[in-house]
């Protein structure tokens, strides 16, 4: 449904100007694909000339087989398109159910069906007791949702989400991932953020980005994978960190001691130390790791 093929975007000109992609290629399908990696990797930079806000400098995009670098295929994209960005404006007088409303008519929802489609988002985000109060009364994470439910009230083919669970709390996050894998039974949603846990919970596919580059494209059981043999767990009694070479992936404090647990090369200096199963999170850090170290060779 989506092909990218070398997209590169550049910010600024000359000599400051910085690159946010760096040749970009992916093939994205229907179901739920995760686009992950650190603060100014350029996934906003990549959902954003994806729903048309934001033209390429070299490098072409094609979804549903429109072309985003002319006017018609960027307007027939906006048709199939539900995005929710890191910052959705809100308008703080309006009440929940008038401002899905009011996206509702912009995007083109038959009046007969308006109302309809409008409390039926405001119940999968589950708003539907506040929908008739003030925005500007809502807590972040509720403001949150009320963006989710515009992002779907034109039931979009295509569904672009950048950080989308950011302000949820945990029962509203697990509500969130399982909302957005029953739409993608049936579209194509493409969920872009810097959780690991909301990728491996919920996509088939992913990608990874760092400093505009693509380092990875798979599925997250093989990015996990890719740890196997250098993911350990390390019990230290006085505290001490190991090193030589490892990255801490979390640590917990213990009757006995501090539990570490580490990805890279076997600690040395320790008596009680355990190969783990990877998971996805040590595959990512695995990665960022591996390129970090060639960015360092070449550098």
């Amino acid at each position: 449904m989506i092909e990218i093929k070398a997209l590169t975007k550049m910010y600024g000109r000359g000599p400051r100007a910085v690159a946010a992609l760096r040749g970009i290629d992916l093939e994205i399908g229907r179901g739920m694909f995760g686009l992950l990696g650190p603060n100014g990797a350029g996934k906003t930079t990549l959902m954003r000339i994806l729903a048309g806000i934001v033209r390429a400098a070299s490098g072409g995009v094609r979804v549903d087989g429109h072309d985003l670098a002319t006017e018609a295929g960027r307007l027939a994209v906006k048709s199939i398109l539900g995005y929710l960005p890191q910052e959705l404006g809100l308008y703080p007088d309006l009440t929940a159910r008038r401002f899905v409303d009011y996206m509702a008519l912009l995007k083109g929802v038959e009046p007969e069906r308006r109302t309809r489609r409008v409390g039926e988002m405001l119940e999968a985000v589950g708003l539907s007791r506040d929908a008739d109060r003030k925005i500007k009364e809502f807590s972040g994470g509720m403001k949150r949702r009320v963006g989710i439910a515009q992002a779907l009230v034109n039931d979009p083919r295509l569904l672009i989400v950048d950080e989308p669970t950011a302000g949820l709390d945990p029962e509203e996050r697990i509500r969130f991932r399982n909302l957005l894998v029953e739409l993608a039974l049936d579209r194509a949603v493409i969920l872009s953020t810097h959780i690991v846990e909301d990728i491996g919970q919920t996509c088939r596919t992913m990608a990874v980005l760092a400093k505009g580059k693509l380092l990875y494209h798979g599925s997250p059981r093989e990015l996990a994978a890719a740890a196997e043999g250098s993911v350990w767990t390390v019990l230290s009694p006085d505290g001490r960190k190991p090193d030589g070479g490892t990255v801490i992936v979390s640590m917990i404090h213990l009757a006995e001691g501090v539990q570490y647990r580490l990805v890279g090369p076997r600690p040395d200096g320790f008596a009680d130390v355990g190969r783990a199963a990877p998971g996805l999170e040590d595959g990512y850090v695995r990665l960022m790791r591996s390129a970090d170290s060639v960015s360092g060779e070449n550098g």
